[in-house]
């Protein structure tokens, strides 16, 4: 068979060993990563195959429902083994392409950035900014904008087995317990190898790049899609929060009005009676703190 696309077998053995390393539960198949390896070599000679040729199609996902820490539950799109491998190939190619435009206070699923760094980052400026304006984005990874995705990606690669394969797992189906198959128009499944990429392209656009050009005295931290930006005073972050909710309607996504709040973090500033003075970020709690 003619090979439409040129992937190295290198890079598939490469993905093999991530999502070995990684570990992970089966798919909708029940193929765990010991039965892959039962024909390894077959196997992987399948996926780069069918890969290079243009002819490789995601099967469904799998849904799997588990518990929030704040309550509720979120569904995860978790792909089969194979899946995840020929996901890794397209994240190894496409992640070291991104990386140099992502912003530095973006630190989820990014190579030498952690939560760790994001909340010492946040500690230190909570010293130096007296208001923090929160916010939650519902479902963000269910509400990813397929079209303005794609006019991100295609900014930053004309790669076509890449544009190609991630058009296909953008609408993959997504199966669920009761074996019912969902079509999907939205979204990347959280769960799915490329999806934090994705995302965070996504919210480079929507968030990183934007508060950089319209409020550049604003410093943030964002963590996927959990995000806090310091203000100085209370109109500055009153008004933030109004400019963010539209900024994100624009995008196709929405704030969560329960969970974005304003917050007053530093007691030394001209006091005002402000009810809201901790906030949870990356499962630490912040408290306002006298002094400093």
């Amino acid at each position: 068979m003619a090979r439409s696309f040129d992937i190295s077998k290198q890079l598939v053995w490469q993905a093999y060993k991530q999502v070995k390393a990684n570990k992970g539960s089966a798919g909708i198949d029940g193929q765990t990563i010991e039965d892959f390896e039962q024909n390894l070599k077959g196997n992987l000679y399948k996926i780069w195959n069918r890969m290079s040729s243009g002819s490789y199609f995601p099967p469904a996902v799998k849904a799997v429902r588990i518990p929030k820490r704040t309550g509720g539950t979120r569904t995860l799109g978790i792909p089969s083994i194979s899946g995840r491998i020929a996901q890794t190939v397209v994240k190894l190619k496409l992640e070291p392409v991104l990386e140099p435009f992502f912003h530095p206070d973006s630190y989820g699923y990014r190579p030498g950035k952690s939560a760790i760094q994001a909340v010492a980052v946040t500690r230190e400026r909570c010293w130096k900014h007296g208001w923090v304006f929160e916010f939650d984005i519902k479902g963000a990874f269910d509400n990813i904008d397929h079209t303005l995705l794609t006019l991100a990606l295609k900014k930053h690669t004309d790669c076509e087995w890449v544009l190609l394969y991630i058009d296909r797992w953008l609408k993959a189906l997504m199966q669920h317990s009761d074996g019912v198959l969902e079509e999907r128009t939205r979204g990347t499944p959280q769960g799915g190898v490329v999806s934090p990429l994705l995302m965070n392209l996504f919210m480079h656009y929507v968030f990183d790049k934007w508060m950089a050009v319209h409020e550049p005295r604003l410093p943030f931290a964002r963590y996927a899609d959990d995000a806090l930006v310091h203000c100085s005073t209370l109109r500055d972050a009153e008004r933030l929060q109004v400019v963010l909710e539209r900024r994100f309607r624009e995008c196709h996504l929405e704030l969560h009005p329960e969970k974005s709040k304003i917050v007053c973090c530093k007691a030394n500033v001209p006091w005002i009676d402000y009810p809201v003075t901790k906030f949870d970020f990356l499962g630490y709690e912040f408290r306002l703190r006298n002094g400093g």
